[in-house]
């Protein structure tokens, strides 16, 4: 029985481990949040970053690609590397995935995702809202393991474009970013006396 895994942030770029194969699509009533922060991947226990988890959202769709994995042994692979990788997210759902969007009957039912409650006893690396700006600012100022915060929002922008998906919140979110970091380059060069 083939196992299918839905990635919505980082996964939609970088699976990790061997799929036999890869379907966009979309899941419904949740949506794309930077709410949970990442101590381990892309930002410290001292300064967190922000990644992304599901949100709750009736009416609301979130695009994502769906890896389906045949063999046992690639599954137990995945599942091995996931729980690792995913170890920051507390709540697994079995959601139904979609292809087309006027579409009422799942294309797969049952896809495994990984979902970063707001329940601060089960996530203690919960952050939940902030204002825009203060969300914007910690992603210019993580940095962690993988690398600075603001490359994960960058690639997780293209790769959303790349499938296709036209996201508000994640492109008004790397907007922001990219003007604070061009702000506070071009205030660095004015302090450096470098025009």
């Amino acid at each position: 029985m083939a196992m299918w895994v839905f990635g919505y942030g980082s996964l939609i770029w970088k699976a990790g481990f061997h799929f036999d194969d890869r379907l966009v699509g979309f899941i419904k009533d949740y949506r794309r949040v930077f709410y949970q922060g990442s101590t381990d991947h892309r930002g410290t226990p001292e300064y967190p970053g922000r990644t992304v988890t599901l949100e709750p959202a009736e009416g609301e769709v979130c695009w994502g690609v769906a890896y389906k994995i045949i063999r046992k042994e690639d599954q137990e692979a995945a599942l091995e590397h996931l729980e690792v990788r995913e170890k920051q997210y507390d709540m697994k759902a079995y959601l139904d995935f979609f292809t087309e969007p006027p579409a009422t009957t799942p294309a797969i039912s049952n896809v495994l995702v990984y979902i970063a409650s707001a329940d601060k006893k089960l996530n203690k690396n919960y952050l939940g809202p902030a204002s825009f700006e203060e969300i914007a600012d910690q992603i210019v100022h993580a940095e962690g393991p993988s690398g600075p915060n603001r490359d994960y929002l960058f690639k997780l922008e293209t790769a959303l474009i790349q499938i296709g998906c036209e996201d508000e919140h994640v492109n008004d979110l790397a907007d922001e970013v990219r003007r604070i970091v061009l702000k506070r380059g071009t205030a660095h060069l004015m302090k450096t006396g470098v025009h």
